[in-house]
């Protein structure tokens, strides 16, 4: 019989959000859970990092005054076993689009862990709520039976089957949860990108519209990407990549070859 594996969890909504807790009591029946996580809410920190934290003993593990990218490092460099996998969610609210990639804590700490060469899974939740914040809306551990079932099953079986072979870290969105599992898509992210200002005297107001035009009959997103998928009912994953990869650009070579006799004089 094999050991269990080691998981290192986080989050970016705090330790004591529902979500944590709901991806803790899961995994935790058929793995060993190290919770690291942070101990106030830091949504939207991206790789946000600190050079000192503070850190409470918590009934899950660890509560760092800090950043997902702090909890990572403080998890995988001093305060847990050698984990097989990072964990981090599960996020009240989706992680949707090539642009959230580096703003979203929850993906943040998945893309740390990429840089340790720990495999990693970024969980987080579409709840549909026009016009309401979600901080306005309370979810119990059983709205999360969606995220938990599909985060568990990538944990038992994504490492043996080679997925991360050609995937640093898995960005998973899942809808709410609604009685059967919903259907499992692999996606890319989607390019949309719809943030706008307002001023307003001597502040600015930034929108992201993108979350104004989320019904389904008239979703302008293709087929294939993230946020299709969520929006009309199915598990998105996406399998991306860290560090980013550069592409050979002969334009900007041939500039690189100009510049010494161009900046001479």
């Amino acid at each position: 019989m094999s050991d269990p594996l080691e998981i290192l969890l986080t989050n970016d909504d705090g330790i004591d959000s529902t979500g944590i807790r709901a991806l803790h009591d899961v995994l935790s029946e058929h793995a060993n859970v190290t919770v690291v996580a942070p101990a106030n809410d830091h949504s939207a920190c991206g790789r946000s990092i600190s050079h000192e934290v503070d850190v409470s003993d918590h009934e899950l593990g660890y509560a760092v005054h800090g950043t997902p990218a702090d909890c990572v490092v403080a998890g995988l460099a001093e305060l847990g076993p050698v984990p097989d996998i990072v964990v981090a969610g599960c996020n009240k609210g989706a992680n949707l689009g090539e642009y959230v990639l580096g703003r979203s804590g929850t993906i943040s700490a998945a893309v740390e862990a990429a840089f340790f060469d720990v495999p990693a899974i970024a969980t987080s939740m579409y709840v549909p709520a026009p016009g309401t914040s979600l901080r306005d809306i309370d979810l119990g551990v059983d709205d999360y039976a969606e995220a938990t079932r599909v985060t568990s099953y990538l944990v038992d079986h994504a490492l043996g089957a080679g997925v991360f072979d050609h995937a640093a870290y898995l960005n998973v969105n899942v809808p709410l949860a609604d009685g059967e599992p919903a259907p499992f898509e692999v996606t890319r992210p989607s390019k949309r990108y719809e943030m706008d200002a307002e001023r307003d005297g001597n502040r600015v107001h930034l929108k992201d519209r993108v979350w104004e035009q989320m019904d389904p009959e008239t979703l302008p997103d293709p087929d294939g990407t993230d946020r299709r998928a969520v929006v009309e009912g199915r598990i998105s994953v996406s399998p991306l990549t860290a560090p980013h990869s550069t592409n050979h650009h002969e334009a900007l070579t041939a500039l690189a070859e100009t510049y010494p006799a161009a900046v001479e004089h």
